[in-house]
């Protein structure tokens, strides 16, 4: 290939929207309070991993108002846990924010949400509360 010769671009493959009824909404905010409702979740159970992944899949092709925040914490929180050097206290800050963003959210919440989702938040803050000690 000589200098004068274009590069070659690669074609973004298209992405499908991911479509997440009710139902999916409901069995994701239960199998996370079930998860957190055990305690910490250990570095060895990856299932507190796959739960992110999860949320983080679901909020990010979510577009529904006030979540900006919500999934800004939960990359962040993705990314703070996969890293080796990451420090309890960043961790538990990053859970306190994003349970305090999740209450705002479950007040306006509709279909049910409210209670299931204000209580996730205030899991997420006292398990930032047990991380900080």
């Amino acid at each position: 290939m000589d200098s004068t010769t274009p590069t070659p671009q690669s074609v973004p493959a298209p992405t499908i929207p991911l479509e997440v009824t009710d139902k999916q909404n409901s069995a994701l905010v239960e199998d996370t309070l079930a998860l957190l409702n055990e305690g910490v979740p250990s570095q060895e159970n990856q299932r507190g991993a796959s739960e992110i992944a999860r949320w983080k899949e679901v909020l990010l092709a979510s577009e529904r108002p006030g979540l900006a925040k919500i999934k800004q914490e939960i990359v962040l929180l993705q990314e703070q846990l996969a890293a080796t050097d990451t420090e309890a206290h960043a961790i538990a800050e990053t859970l306190a924010s994003l349970g305090a963003e999740t209450i705002k959210v479950a007040e306006e919440a509709a279909n049910g949400y409210t209670a299931p989702l204000t209580h996730l938040g205030k899991l997420l803050i006292k398990l930032g509360s047990s991380l900080s000690r």
